[in-house]
């Protein structure tokens, strides 16, 4: 059953969720371990002060009317383990830069220029199919980076799982130093993603789907 993510109303749509099919294995359908989501560095600039709204829609700030500039993209995925079962009441934390490059953090060196009505943050809780959901915008690049979207997993009696994702075929991947530490070219392609133009979407909406897999089976 196909679920539709672009409800008419902003709780619809905090409820809505689409996946593709790749999304929704079945539970213990992998006959071998799964390749482990290479861990990356948390960086300078996860939020030293969480905003009031902390959801998993990045576009519009609690109940204002005034989107966030950039093009926006439903961010999908499922936590799961190296068998390919999904990890229930996982934490997902998303934060990126905004339009302009500028991040949500005291440190910014440009934060004038911050958009204010991108929440810049978000998180999301897993339920039994391992699968989070975030409305946010495509990653732009700032001094020294490539576009990214930073990513923390939480699980309760495990340690946090940082990394980030890339768009796919961004020439300036070859430049990012935190890219191209990850040598094995497996471990890159699973942190690289498609940034995938939505058939029909009047305004240029964009779905990319990245699956985390975690190292540790979680305790029943």
């Amino acid at each position: 059953m196909t679920m539709n993510i672009f409800p008419s109303t902003r709780r619809g749509f905090l409820s809505g969720l689409a996946f593709g099919a790749a999304a929704l294995t079945a539970k213990g359908a992998f006959a071998e371990e799964l390749l482990r989501t290479p861990a990356q560095t948390e960086g300078p600039f996860y939020p030293t002060k969480l905003p009031l709204d902390t959801d998993n829609d990045l576009i519009v700030l609690n109940d204002d009317l005034t989107p966030a500039v950039g093009t926006i993209t439903h961010l999908t995925g499922k936590i799961v383990d190296m068998k390919g079962d999904p990890i229930r009441n996982a934490v997902v934390e998303i934060w990126q830069c905004d339009n302009n490059g500028v991040y949500l953090h005291s440190g910014s060196s440009n934060r004038d220029k911050y958009d204010t009505n991108f929440q810049g943050f978000g998180r999301f809780l897993t339920g039994s199919t391992g699968e989070y959901y975030f409305r946010t915008i495509k990653p732009v690049p700032y001094p020294g980076r490539a576009p990214h979207i930073h990513v923390m997993v939480k699980v309760k009696g495990q340690e946090k799982f940082t990394t980030q994702c890339y768009v796919k075929g961004e020439a300036g991947n070859e430049k990012d130093g935190i890219w191209k530490s990850l040598r094995d070219p497996k471990a890159r392609d699973a942190v690289t993603i498609d940034f995938a133009p939505i058939k029909d979407s009047r305004i240029g909406e964009l779905a990319a789907q990245f699956e985390i897999v975690l190292g540790f089976t979680p305790k029943v």
